[in-house]
């Protein structure tokens, strides 16, 4: 049978409604055409129309599996839940981000490209049994200079003080009565200490405010990948349900509970201390791959660099780094070192750049790729031989715990972001079989 003709069509645009898809595409930095992103919108309109019959049957075959994703990116959360749950909802502002979420997950049939801001109650289907925000963290940290999440009507909102329109949100849901039974809040080290503890405490109140029970683990993803990256996960969970025994501790628990948690707990109100919950999350018990076996030898996207170019990232390390490229050597192994630029400090006070490594079979935390800085490059030493390049897009996925089916953007700082900006799923996996699942239970 011959293809048919594409059908053309005049459609006819409010002036509202030209603003707001002209600013979708330029807020993606003008890869997108306004035709190609009303013909993508109207193909994601056909499958959620003609498929709706079929997805709530799957959804009623499996009750006490449904989440809501907010800040989603590329949908790493949901990876880590796994194929036992069901998305009713998921929600993102990036436009590149939710290009990704859609070739991953079946077009992104529940994904919401808009500012969490704008989003509303109504837009949220039936009832969730579990809410996970990974909600900004750049002001959680120094490059945000901690300015924190702010207040919930301050008038001009941080990036990370997004939490305060999705807690906006949550409250609504209460309201009208299909608050979730599990909330998961994700974000970095930093949301401990940022003003002082005073965030940390904000959203410990509002959260026993809620009729909420919840604690909060450091969770290094280097327990499951070869990558250091601690997190702080924060799982709150109704007062109203029954939680086991054997997932509660009567006290701070090693590794997940460290010193700056305790202290972060010290400067809970009474009120959120009372409904504080130390969980007994068992440390995990599959083998973790080291980083030289993620390494891929014909990468896609990045290329090895030129003999010249290596030795300028070795002229540019510390007599300590250099020393640590020279014990690999002399150990005659095949060993792969994860490399960043920072700027120091030299002897006379002057900032130089220098190039840090470490062997110790772990990546650096990945982040997103805001400058050269701030991407990962490799050292592979074998012998005499030192070879470097950026770390490739495959295996920052690699190094998130993402299956090599997961589908990446083509531009490499789009699928670096992806990567550096989600959540290690297989921490996400064992938090839920060993806590979600067993409370929804």
């Amino acid at each position: 049978m011959s293809q048919l003709p594409p059908y053309r069509t005049s459609l006819r645009l409010t002036q509202k409604q030209r603003e707001l898809i002209d600013d979708l595409c330029r807020s993606d930095g003008g890869k997108v055409t306004m035709n190609t992103w009303i013909a993508k919108a109207v193909e994601e309109k056909i499958q959620r129309d003609t498929q709706p019959g079929q997805d709530q049957a799957i959804r009623s075959a499996r009750p006490g599996r449904r989440f809501y994703e907010f800040f989603a990116g590329g949908g790493m959360a949901r990876a880590g839940l796994g194929p036992n749950w069901d998305c009713l909802f998921a929600n993102d502002i990036s436009p590149m981000k939710s290009r990704v979420y859609r070739d991953n997950w079946n077009g992104g049939l529940d994904l919401l490209v808009q500012d969490v801001n704008t989003v509303t109650s109504e837009q949220l289907p039936e009832q969730a049994d579990l809410v996970w925000a990974s909600f900004p963290c750049q002001d959680l940290s120094l490059a945000g200079a901690y300015k924190g999440i702010g207040r919930a009507l301050d008038a001009q909102q941080t990036r990370s003080g997004t939490f305060w329109p999705f807690w906006g949100l949550m409250q609504n849901l209460m309201d009208e009565g299909r608050a979730p039974t599990v909330i998961v809040l994700e974000n970095v080290y930093g949301v401990l200490t940022s003003n002082q503890g005073q965030d940390f405490a904000a959203i410990g109140s509002v959260l026993a405010e809620a009729g909420y029970r919840f604690g909060a683990m450091v969770i290094d993803a280097c327990y499951f990948v070869p990558q250091s990256r601690p997190r702080v996960f924060i799982v709150a969970v109704r007062t109203q349900v029954d939680i086991a025994p054997s997932l509660m501790s009567p006290g701070p628990v090693e590794p997940w509970h460290p010193a700056r948690m305790v202290s972060a707990y010290a400067g809970l109100c009474p009120a959120a201390q009372k409904l504080w919950v130390w969980w007994a999350l068992p440390m995990p018990w599959t083998p973790v791959n080291t980083f030289t076996a993620i390494i891929e030898e014909n990468p896609q996207g990045v290329t090895w660099d030129s003999v010249e170019k290596t030795q300028q990232l070795l002229d540019m390390m510390s007599p300590t780094n250099l020393a640590k490229v020279r014990a690999v050597q002399k150990s005659g192994q095949r060993k792969v070192g994860g490399l960043y630029k920072r700027t120091r400090l030299d002897e006379q006070g002057h900032k130089v750049q220098r190039a840090e490594v470490r062997f110790d079979d772990l990546a650096g935390c990945l982040r997103t790729p805001a400058g050269g800085s701030s991407r990962q490059s490799i050292l592979l030493v074998e012998g005499d031989t030192i070879r470097s390049r950026l770390l490739s897009p495959r295996e920052a996925a690699r190094l998130m715990g993402l299956d090599d089916s997961y589908q990446l953007p083509s531009n490499y700082n789009d699928a670096y972001h992806v990567a550096g900006d989600g959540v290690a799923v297989p921490v996400v996996r064992h938090l839920a079989h060993c806590l979600f699942e067993p409370i929804l239970a």
